[in-house]
Order: structure tokens, then C-alpha cells, then sequence
């Protein structure tokens, strides 16, 4: 199908057409985002200066989590805070599918899906784990990771760039997002909607099933534990399942659901895009003695070295 596009930008309603409330949303959004990149980058540079953490599988893949977050709150965040200043919110056709092509990409499922794989190798088999979760093996996952989820959004973006955009421009959200653009789009979309569930929603079910059951036999395994090393084997594992929640459960309800639903997808992507990537670190944290006591090092080295002791 040839794509007769004349359209050459889009005008974002935003969550607001309020001047006095998009000032507190900049506010709000401002102390998020910066919240969010603070909080990903020291776990980023902790595990980095931190030996112990460094060869662990589980914090190797939790550098590339953490800077996925920051990217995906930088893909989004910014040009909204920005757009908060302007009546007409603009966004260029081309910068439109940047931002799609790059919130799409879908890294992070499978750097959460191998993070599963990592604890349950660690729980299950545990007198196996250093044989299998090799520094070998942690790269082939990252490396898949990265090479799926760009080959996911190439095939979201190819089929975005084939629907033709003659006229209407005016999305109601404040980022550009497939459904938004599928009720813009001058032909049916009714296929496209379905190649989107099979490319995204089916994904997102699959995915977050196998990571369900997976857990279900790692906590059927802890029976034979002791209650010392079944609390220790929890905390790591709790840490997991819960980020694994609030990516997947926002996932699912964005782009797993009927499309008479399209109007709540505004606020399902607030949390997925924004919230989402400010909560993981506090989960990763808060709850992981390991990283609370590797922060405390760090922190006390850098003003040691401040001080110049």
C-alpha cells in the first residue's frame, strides 16, 4: 500500500488545556523526572564501582534496566514538560515516529524476562549457577534483548509509516502512541489493530504467563529452604516481581484490551511512561540490603575522596 501521508505535524491536547494546572504538572513532572534519572543513574554507578554487585548476573542485568527507565522517562518526559509552555502543542511527523520507534522498542520485557531466568537458576539450581549464568550467557541475553526489541519497534514503526494521515492531526494525549494515531489514520485500521495485538498485546500476555509460572515453581522450590535462606531468597525475588507488576500490568491493559478503551490509554501510559520508571529504583532499593549497604560505601567514598582523606 503507498502511503499518501500530507500531513506534516500533530497537535497534542495533553492532559491539561488549563494554564494554571499545567504549571503545577511542569512542577510535579519536573521533581518525577529528575527524581527518576537521580535514582536509576546511582544504581547504575553503585553496581559499577561496586566489585561484589558487578559479577553478580542479576545486577549486570540491572545496569541495563535501570538505563532503560532513564531513556524510556527521557523518551517521553521532557518534550511533555516543554509542551506545558505552549498553547499549541506541535510535534513534527518526524519526530512523532522517532518517539514511537524509541517507546516501543521493548528491551525491557526481555531484560526482565532473562532477570527471571537468573533467579530462578539461582533458587532452583543453585549448585549449577555459576556454571550456567556465565558472564558469556548474561551477554548473549542483553544482546537478544536489545536485538528483539529493536526488531519489535521496526516492525510497530513499518506498519505506522504505511497508514496514510490526509487531514485529521489533532491527538488527544500528550505523546505520540499507535492508538492515538490509528483514529487519525484516513483507512480502516481494524488489521493494524490486530497486527498491534499480535506484535505488543499477545507479547505482553505470553511474556508475563511464563514469568508468572516461573515464579509459582521458584516459590514451590523455597519449601525446601530454611526460613533463613527462604526470607534471603524472597527479598531478591520480591524485588523482581514486583517491577515485573508494574511494567506488565500497565503493559496489558495498554495494549491487551478492546479498542473501545482508547480513551483511558492517557492515563495507563502516565504510569507505564512516568511513574513506572521512578518506582523500579525505589523497589530495587528499598527493599535489597546488598544495595542499601553498596550505596552507603559509595557515598562514603566519594566524600572521603571529596575530602581528600
Amino acid at each position: 500500500m503507498q502511503n499518501q501521508s500530507i500531513v506534516t505535524e500533530f497537535i497534542l491536547l495533553g492532559l491539561s488545556q488549563n494554564a494554571e494546572v499545567e504549571k503545577i504538572l511542569f512542577v510535579v513532572f519536573l521533581m518525577i523526572y529528575l527524581a527518576t534519572l537521580w535514582g536509576n543513574m546511582i544504581i547504575v554507578v553503585t553496581i559499577i564501582y561496586s566489585p561484589a554487585l558487578l559479577v553478580s548476573p542479576m545486577y549486570f542485568f540491572l545496569i541495563f534496566l535501570s538505563l532503560l527507565d532513564a531513556c524510556t522517562s527521557s523518551t517521553v518526559t521532557p518534550k511533555m514538560m516543554v509542551d506545558f509552555f505552549y498553547e499549541r502543542k506541535t510535534t513534527s511527523f518526524e519526530c512523532c515516529m522517532t518517539q514511537l520507534f524509541a517507546f516501543h522498542t521493548g528491551v525491557e520485557v526481555i531484560v526482565l524476562s532473562a532477570m527471571a531466568y537468573d533467579r530462578y537458576v539461582a533458587i532452583c539450581k543453585p549448585l549449577h549457577y555459576t556454571s550456567i549464568m556465565t558472564q558469556r550467557l548474561c551477554g548473549i541475553l542483553v544482546t537478544i534483548s536489545w536485538t528483539g526489541g529493536f526488531l519489535h519497534s521496526i516492525i510497530q514503526i513499518t506498519f505506522t509509516l504505511q497508514l496514510p494521515f490526509c487531514g485529521p492531526n489533532v491527538i488527544d494525549h500528550y505523546m505520540c502512541d499507535l492508538f492515538p494515531l490509528l483514529k487519525l489514520a484516513c483507512t480502516d485500521t481494524h488489521i493494524f489493530v490486530i497486527l498491534v495485538f499480535a506484535n505488543s498485546g499477545s507479547i505482553c500476555i505470553i511474556i508475563f504467563s511464563i514469568l508468572l509460572v516461573s515464579y509459582g515453581v521458584i516459590l514451590y522450590s523455597l519449601r525446601a529452604y530454611s526460613s533463613e535462606g527462604r526470607l534471603k531468597a524472597l527479598s531478591t525475588c520480591g524485588s523482581h516481581i514486583t517491577v515485573v507488576l508494574l511494567f506488565f500490568v500497565s503493559c496489558i491493559l495498554i495494549y491487551a484490551r478492546p479498542t473501545s478503551a482508547f480513551s483511558s490509554e492517557k492515563n495507563a501510559l502516565v504510569f507505564a511512561t512516568i511513574m513506572t520508571p521512578l518506582l523500579n529504583p525505589m523497589v530495587y532499593t528499598f527493599r535489597n540490603k546488598e544495595m542499601k549497604n553498596a550505596i552507603r560505601k559509595m557515598c562514603k567514598r566519594f566524600i572521603a575522596v571529596s575530602h581528600g582523606y
